[in-house]
């Protein structure tokens, strides 16, 4: 499967996502993480991470193999979620329908692939839009 054709189920609809961020809008314009349900907050993180892939794709390791290069999305948003906004792996688990153990070896395996430096810029710019989305008040984090 070409990764043109590559995303994840279930897609949020842009009108969905703009509903849900524009209730939950800080008078500073930031969205908050903790006004918005924690797999909403997933769901955005990973769907900013599959449309960065599909723009990076020449430039990291990718396989073509559509299956794999869900998986290896799916950790990378996972990661991000705990790493840059500090979101519990049971939360996240739960987000993404899986276990907290599995969160937990996602996070492992983006760590390890970070030796990598494409895969390290690439995280790395993942981590900043996700962080620049989600950023209120000057403080990351779901509390």
């Amino acid at each position: 499967m070409p990764i043109e054709d590559f995303s994840l189920r279930p897609r949020l609809t842009a009108p969905a996502v703009v509903e849900c961020i524009d209730t939950n809008r800080h008078s500073s314009g930031a969205v908050s993480p903790s006004a918005l349900p924690i797999r909403t907050i997933c769901m955005i993180c990973a769907q900013i991470t599959t449309e960065m892939v599909m723009l990076a794709a020449s430039r990291i390791q990718v396989r073509r193999d559509g299956r794999r290069t869900l998986c290896h999305v799916r950790q990378i948003a996972m990661y991000v979620c705990h790493v840059t906004l500090q979101i519990p792996l049971y939360e996240i688990g739960k987000a993404f329908g899986r276990d907290r153990t599995t969160v937990g070896h996602a996070c492992h395996v983006v760590e390890d692939r970070r030796d990598d430096p494409a895969f390290d810029e690439f995280v790395a710019a993942v981590e900043r839009t996700v962080g620049s989305v989600f950023r209120s008040s000057g403080a990351l984090g779901h509390e």
